[in-house]
This record gives C-alpha cells, structure tokens and sequence, in this order.
C-alpha cells in the first residue's frame, strides 16, 4: 500500500462518495490531505477507508471536524437536505470553514447556499464538473466554479488535485449556469451527431469514413471526437449515465423556465434522452442515443 505522507495541517471533509465522489476523494488522500468522509453507505467507502481516510458517522460530525467540506452528491434536493436542513453544514460547520459543492445543481439553490453560509461566517463555492468517470480518476476534470474570487484562490491548490481545467466564472451560480450551459450544448450536440451518422448510414456511406471527414471540418467537437465511433460500434458503456443527463437537462429546463427563455433545442434534446430512459436504456452511456434514432 502507498505510504500517505500529510502535506498539510488543513481537514478536509469528503460526503459523497459515489463513482466520482470516491475518485476525487481518493486523489485528494494521495495528495497527502487528512480526509474524514461520510455516505449513505459506509460499504462504498472501504477503499478509501484503508487507504487512511477517516469515517465519520453523519453529515454533522464531518461538518465539526473539518476546515473544508467538499460534497459531490446526486440531486439538487440531497444538496439542500446535506446545507440546510436542521443539523446540517450551515448550522453545524465552524466558521471559517469553506464549503465547496461540487454536484451539479441549481444555480438558484447555489445562490441560497451562499447567502446562509455568508451570514454564518462560512465561505461557499460551487464547483460543478466536466469530465466523467475518467476524468475524477486521473485528476483531469473540468472545474467551474461560482463564488467569492478569493474563496476561489483559496480553494484552487485543492481544486488542481481534482482537475485539469479550473476555471472562476463569478458570483455564486455562475458555476452552476455554466456547467447547464455545457450540458445542453453537449446533449443537442449529440443529437446532431446522431443525425450525422443515421443519414450517412441510409445513404449507403460508410459512418466511419464520414466521421473521419466530418472531425476536419467545422462540425467538429468532443462529443464527435469521443464519441462517434463508439456509437457507430454499439459500444453504449457508461461513461455518464443516461439517467444522470435527464437530470441534467431538467435542471437546465426549469432554469430556462425562470429566467423566461425559450429553448426548442433543449426541450427536445430533453425528450428524446427520456425516451431513451423508457426503452430500458437508463443505465447506460448517453451515447446510447442512437438507438432512439435506429429503432424509428
């Protein structure tokens, strides 16, 4: 087992620890940081837990312990039960204590966090991010973060263990809108990809060919680069949940909704991934899109 030296007097608090949350958190504890966690199941933090970190038995006794509490969970509600319900960060947290959400959520929620934490003497980003699986492994992710400039500096030595790409985006929930904005450029993207491949398939031109041509032109993306051949193949293992996505873009929706602007674009990018979710499909890559287009 790799020796852990501390590199640093600073606690930071890890509650989340799903398939991203135990990535991130487990190169934070490589990095040398003492780390106390906590998730609904205790089973799923083994790993960390023999690599040194510390489990802790509720949200509250993290938040009492820790000097920076980072939280990587899955819906908007889980973020507002883990900040603001009796007993939580908010109320139990010291002040001082920076607090950084990194689950993708609303932007009027992060605004709400931010102004309980303020009145309480405690410091609050959100930090969504861009990247997958792959990305929490290897300490490449896409960080957008919204919040107090300063927090930010403060927090970016621990952000650069986590990612690639770190980048301020301004006051609290422009890192919340700027992670919509990528989802929903990132879902009708693939929807066009979609499209690319089923013509060139009914035109009798190989898909493959097609893509190779289509990543030098002006079409080119991401999605295109890293994902066509995999849908040309059938190769639908999740990268990023189905399931996750349609939260997503129902998070992105109703934002859309509030602030009054029309989006066809994502309205329809939204019902075709929820189509994908009733053929039985939630639980795989999005890129299993195709099959929405291949069984019409």
């Amino acid at each position: 087992m790799r020796e852990i030296k501390i590199k640093s007097s600073l606690v930071i608090g890890f509650i989340g620890i799903g398939v991203m949350g135990s990535a991130m958190a487990k190169n934070l504890l490589l990095s040398g940081y003492k780390l106390n966690i906590y998730t609904r199941s205790k089973k799923k933090a083994s790993n960390l837990i023999k690599l040194g970190a510390i489990w802790k038995e509720s949200v509250r006794e993290v938040a009492l312990d820790s000097d920076v509490i980072i939280t990587m969970v899955g819906l908007p509600s889980d973020v507002e039960n883990l900040y603001l319900k009796k007993d939580g960060i908010i109320e139990v947290a010291k002040k001082g204590t920076l607090v950084i959400d990194m689950t993708t959520s609303k932007p009027s929620l992060a605004k709400i966090i931010f102004q309980k934490a303020l009145s309480k003497g405690i410091s609050a980003l959100d930090a969504p991010v861009s990247g997958g699986e792959d990305g929490a492994k290897n300490g490449s992710l896409t960080i957008m973060v919204g919040g107090s400039e300063y927090d930010f500096n403060k927090a970016l030595p621990i952000l650069e263990i986590m990612g690639k790409n770190i980048y301020y985006e301004g006051t609290a929930g422009a890192g919340q809108y700027t992670k919509i904005c990528n989802q929903v450029a990132m879902a009708i993207n693939m929807v066009g990809l979609c499209e690319a491949i089923i013509l060139s398939k009914k035109a009798g031109l190989d898909p493959k060919g097609i893509i190779r041509t289509l990543t030098n032109g002006t079409s080119n993306s991401w999605v295109m680069e890293n994902l066509a051949h995999k849908m040309i193949e059938g190769d639908f293992k999740p990268g990023f949940y189905v399931k996750h996505l349609i939260k997503d873009l129902t998070i992105a929706y109703e934002t859309f909704e509030e602030m009054n602007v029309d989006a066809p674009g994502l309205k329809l990018s939204l019902s075709l991934f929820k189509q994908l979710a009733e053929m039985g499909e939630e639980n795989n890559g999005t890129r299993a899109i195709i099959k929405v287009y291949e069984t019409e």
